[in-house]
């Protein structure tokens, strides 16, 4: 019984040992993470284009596309497109990002009710310059307590919003910069 155990033994020491010293060890394969290089096989992006466009959606293009190629492929802009707001705010040249969303909004979503035209409204006899989350620049957002150039770049990915509360539902931003913002934005 003695002999058997070692004969046991000396079998499993020798499993254990060949597949520590395996002569042919697995090939590892380590490929840069530069953004310069195409993983993509197919060479090319998805992107997304929404408001008003003729036709909205989601759109695969050739990885050197620019937003321009975008509109074109959506059928352009509709009579009801603020053109004004695309000459003023979007860079038609700019190259398309993998993943990038462009909003086109109305002509009407752009114009401020009555009380609020200019962006300029006087509450409680202090003036108060609102910003609209809906049509403001990077810029514009970036003025605002707690909000850099990414979360900015967040609020405009996001559009359109019906009210200020779905920076919050969406979570762009967090509690306490809605808490010191919240006074100063508007939807319009």
């Amino acid at each position: 019984m003695v002999v058997f155990l070692a004969g046991l033994g000396l079998i499993g020491i020798g499993v254990f040992l060949s597949g520590k010293f395996d002569s042919n060890p697995p090939k590892v394969e380590i490929i840069a993470n530069d953004p310069a290089v195409n993983t993509d096989t197919n060479g090319k992006i998805v992107a997304e284009i929404s408001g008003e466009v003729a036709k909205p959606g989601v759109y695969s293009l050739p990885r050197e596309s620019r937003i321009e190629d975008l509109i074109t492929e959506s059928g352009g802009f509709t009579s009801e497109a603020d053109m004004d707001y695309v000459d003023k705010r979007v860079n038609r040249a700019a190259r398309l990002a993998d993943g990038q969303k462009i909003y086109v909004p109305s002509k009407v979503e752009n114009l401020a009710p009555p009380d609020l035209q200019d962006n300029n409204t006087e509450i409680f006899g202090v003036d108060t310059k609102l910003i609209n989350i809906n049509a403001a620049s990077q810029s514009e957002l970036e003025t605002l307590w707690g909000i850099g150039p990414v979360t900015a770049q967040n609020i405009i990915e996001q559009r359109p919003y019906s009210s200020v509360e779905e920076l919050l539902s969406k979570k762009i931003i967090k509690q306490n910069v809605y808490d010191k913002i919240k006074d100063q934005i508007a939807v319009w």
